[in-house]
């Protein structure tokens, strides 16, 4: 899976915005903080929802099993707005 190629992300600090361009599914603007950049970041390439929990235990502190259930709900949010491929 991936990020579908019409949404955009930006950050800025520690804000992480996903931006959709004219041709995407769904128009608005989402926001997210650091551990949804970094899942954002991983997203630009085709990737697995264990590559993600296993980028995110790189860079933060913190149980497996939260950051897999973060993955999982994030990664449904994105499914829902259309913004990943499989």
């Amino acid at each position: 899976m991936k990020l579908n190629e019409n949404f955009v992300i930006h950050t800025i600090d520690d804000e992480t915005m996903l931006i959709p361009t004219a041709e995407a599914p769904f128009h608005g603007l989402g926001e997210g903080n650091e551990t949804v950049g970094v899942i954002l970041r991983c997203l630009t390439r085709d990737t697995t929802e264990e590559e993600i929990v296993n980028a995110l235990a790189a860079e933060f502190v913190g149980s497996r099993d939260e950051m897999k259930e973060d993955v999982c709900s994030v990664i449904a949010k994105l499914r829902a707005i259309g913004a990943i491929e499989e």
